[in-house]
């Protein structure tokens, strides 16, 4: 019989912070760069004689983001040397913080923040067979560490600590924390044990997905599990995951604080934070947007609309600055504010995702057509929202709301506004969009959908209810979507009676 376990997780991320120059000097910080070695200097190279000057904006930063999760700023912090050797470390040691970080304590997402400190980022090996090659323009790059509590109990739960860590990082904009380019990198440290006690710790490195982090984290705890199971006993190590395989494997025995040797770096100034005008909490909050989950509840009282439509809001800043102004316009009725939104995140978003591959439906593939020998739109492609424009869009909405276009024809209308820009009553007009209601003209439709469509109109006879709907989307489709759905149903059961 399997026993209970108790699984422990703590975290410790580190971020890559967005400032124009290294942390102890003035290379260039530049994540995009391919050229090895151009972003160079002496100080990040560790050139005899040299000496490090510290990057304040660095220190902004992680101290907005002590603020933003609710930590407590240091008054009093210093640099520390941690002694190792790599190849990718230069000097033989990394400047990082130990007794001193610059944010103490702090919360997200309900995981409890035991620090976040300051230090330079490595150089990067390329393993090339039997030779290393060593690129240091990452050298020196400034690096944020984010050490959690060890509260964490699922894999799912770090995934989803991470996830919002990342949120908030690019809310204040000191870090794009973009995963596959290593500016943000995760490693779990997670232990299993039979009791209430904690576990031996094993740590898992260098993930770089959120899907790794909750697949690598899944994989240790049935692997630990596994082991106590036979008896054995959990080695404290460092382990890495294997793609491939999709397990983790051991690296090296995990080193303790003491094997680093610290102390304090005698070339770097301590700073005393409530000296430096520039720190003091007051004006750093100036500098402090409104946060993800702040504008979750700010969506949810203001605008009353699903959280499934706050999250795509929360993650694509574009959308939300229009939903905002639309939903501004529409105030006083929270009604077509959640019709808009439903617009915006399945329609738009739909469009944005599809991106340059284009329309799909066949009033917008003719719009297409028609346009093509035309030098002034031939190469328009569409981008982030495209050209739909806050007020057309409202027009769109209100069109929908008091019936003049269907749903269908509203879709249509809105891909050539993506496309295209424009008013939505003029591109309505053009391509015959305005929704029909006129009896005698839906008559017609009428006739032609019950002579095309013997089979159905005999299941829906014999009681087929669902045979009515395939018939009103056969109308729909006659009219190209400028058929009332209501008015068409209707007209159909009297016909059909």
């Amino acid at each position: 019989m399997k026993k209970d376990y108790k699984t422990t997780i703590g975290l410790e991320i580190h971020i890559e912070l967005k400032t124009k120059t290294k942390m102890f000097c003035n290379s260039k910080n530049d994540p995009d760069e391919t050229r090895p070695n151009v972003n160079i200097c002496p100080i990040c190279t560790a050139q005899p004689g040299t000496l490090p000057v510290i990057n304040k904006e660095a220190v902004k930063s992680v101290l907005k983001v002590g603020l933003a999760l609710k930590g407590q700023l240091a008054d009093f912090t210093e640099f520390d040397r941690k002694n190792y050797f790599y190849p990718d470390i230069p000097k033989g040691y990394q400047i990082s913080q130990y007794k001193f970080p610059l944010v103490f304590g702090g919360e997200l997402k309900g995981v409890q923040i035991t620090r976040v400190h300051l230090e330079e980022d490595t150089a990067r090996s390329n393993h090339q067979g039997d030779y290393s090659l060593v690129d240091f323009n990452r050298a020196g790059v400034p690096l944020m560490e984010l050490v959690t509590e060890p509260v964490i109990e699922t894999a799912k739960q770090a995934g989803d600590f991470a996830r919002e860590l990342q949120l908030v990082l690019r809310y204040l904009g000191v870090s794009d924390a973009n995963m596959e380019k290593g500016e943000m990198r995760v490693e779990a440290n997670i232990s299993v044990s039979q009791d209430e006690n904690f576990g031996t710790k094993v740590e898992v490195k260098n993930l770089n997905s959120f899907r790794v982090v909750e697949k690598a984290i899944a994989y240790e705890v049935e692997r630990q599990k596994a082991v106590l199971e036979d008896g054995g006993t959990i080695v404290q190590e460092t382990r890495g995951w294997d793609e491939n395989s999709q397990k983790t494997f051991s690296q090296r025995i995990k080193e303790g604080s003491a094997d680093y040797r610290y102390f304090p770096d005698p070339d770097l100034p301590k700073l005393k934070i409530s000296e430096l005008p520039e720190f003091q909490e007051q004006e750093l909050r100036k500098e402090i947007p409104e946060l993800p989950n702040e504008k979750r509840e700010r969506y949810r009282l203001d605008f009353g609309i699903k959280d499934e439509d706050i999250e795509v809001y929360i993650l694509n800043k574009d959308l939300a600055e229009l939903f905002e102004a639309v939903g501004n316009k529409f105030s006083e009725d929270r009604d077509i504010i959640k019709l808009a939104s439903n617009y915006l995140t399945s329609d738009l978003v739909g469009l944005i995702k599809r991106g340059e591959r284009g329309p799909t439906s066949d009033v917008a593939k003719q719009h297409t057509v028609t346009k093509k020998h035309n030098k002034t739109n031939s190469e328009v492609g569409p981008q982030g929202l495209g050209k739909v424009e806050v007020d057309n869009f409202v027009n769109l909405i209100k069109l929908v709301k008091e019936n003049k276009v269907s749903s269908r024809g509203a879709k249509d209308i809105l891909i050539l506004m993506y496309k295209e820009g424009g008013e939505p009553e003029k591109i309505a007009e053009e391509q015959g969009l305005f929704q029909v209601s006129d009896d005698g003209a839906l008559n017609k439709i009428i006739e032609q959908v019950i002579l095309e469509n013997p089979v159905a109109v005999g299941e829906y006879k014999k009681g087929k209810e669902a045979s009515l709907q395939y018939l009103v989307g056969q109308g729909m489709k006659i009219s190209k979507g400028s058929a009332n759905p209501a008015k068409i149903s209707e007209l159909l059961k009297i016909k059909l009676i």
